[in-house]
């Protein structure tokens, strides 16, 4: 598995936090087919968090962004009634990850593994990062 680049080098001072292959069983789709009932979705995540909020000076959970907090907000997301759109789902799960107070930045990508016979995957990709850290130049 090759390292991810960083998507910004605003981000060089950061933690990147992952989640890989996140699964979770959601009713989403336009065609016929895929209304019927639930579908994989599979989720690869990354949250990027200032070090100096994010490094533990006493080895303690609360001292960083848990992954369970990710995982409960793709649950709640996902658990809302069905959604049309993978992009419209990904959008979601992407605000309410930079919802947290200590969160900089959110890539997240959202894969259908089981739609098509012809392929591995159908999927969405998007990143965005809070507006205060563009203006935040990187540490020297």
């Amino acid at each position: 598995m090759t390292p991810a680049r960083l998507p910004d080098p605003l981000l060089t001072d950061c933690r990147r936090i992952f989640l890989r292959g996140l699964c979770r069983l959601v009713r989403i789709g336009i065609h016929d087919f895929e209304r019927a009932a639930p579908q994989r979705i599979l989720f690869d995540i990354d949250l990027y968090v200032p070090l100096h909020q994010n490094t533990p000076r006493r080895d303690r959970i609360d001292e960083v962004v848990n992954y369970d907090f990710v995982r409960s907000e793709v649950t709640r997301i996902t658990e809302r009634g069905h959604i049309d759109l993978q992009e419209t789902l990904c959008d979601a799960v992407l605000d309410a990850l930079l919802a947290h107070p200590q969160v900089v930045a959110v890539r997240v990508s959202t894969r259908k593994p089981d739609v098509y016979d012809d392929c591995d995957a159908v999927g969405v990709e998007a990143y965005k990062a809070k507006p205060s850290l563009l203006l935040t130049p990187p540490a020297p």
